[in-house]
């Protein structure tokens, strides 16, 4: 993994360096920088305004009693697409931007519950990525003053060999 990271850091900044110097090439300098900061100063406002519609939803939902899982990830997208859209680059606007639209969102967010889902590590139970209850995030049983844990849980003596261990051989 941080092999990957390291590779990100290399490649990401020869990509952006070259379009730069081709956009730089076809339209000139100047225009070139104009974009770049059109597009930090565009990014902040879309970051402002979907940011504050997709806190309001998350507090929507959690004054309904569901857990607020896709605007949770909508607010890890927006936070990404805002840093993305600060950092000098075409490349990384475009990205930046794409992560702004809710489609793609909402296709991220459908990818990244399969890669949960086929980890076997994760169970998701209820939510918006759980098919059993496809009307979204409500449980099966909730009255208004019930609270309902349920867990599995396998009890791990952290020293078999204590005297004072419950297991006998």
């Amino acid at each position: 993994m941080g092999f990957i990271v390291l590779l990100v850091f290399i490649i990401v900044p020869i990509i952006e360096i070259s379009v730069f110097i081709q956009v730089g090439d076809w339209i000139g300098l100047w225009p070139t920088i104009s974009i770049v900061i059109l597009t930090a100063i565009a990014g902040t406002a879309l970051l402002r305004q979907q940011g504050l519609s997709t806190l309001m939803r998350a507090q929507q939902s959690m004054n309904e009693g569901r857990m607020p899982t896709s605007e949770l990830f909508d607010g890890a997208c927006l936070l990404i697409a805002g840093a993305l859209l600060l950092t000098p680059g075409f490349v990384t606007d475009t990205i930046g931007f794409l992560l702004f639209l809710p489609p793609f969102r909402a296709f991220l967010r459908s990818k990244a519950g399969s890669i949960i889902k086929n980890s076997r590590n994760i169970h998701i139970v209820g939510g918006d990525m759980d098919p059993r209850h496809p009307e979204g995030n409500s449980p099966p049983h909730k009255s208004e003053n019930s609270t309902v844990i349920d867990a599995d849980f396998e009890e791990v003596d952290p020293n078999p060999d204590s005297p004072w261990s419950d297991k006998k051989d």
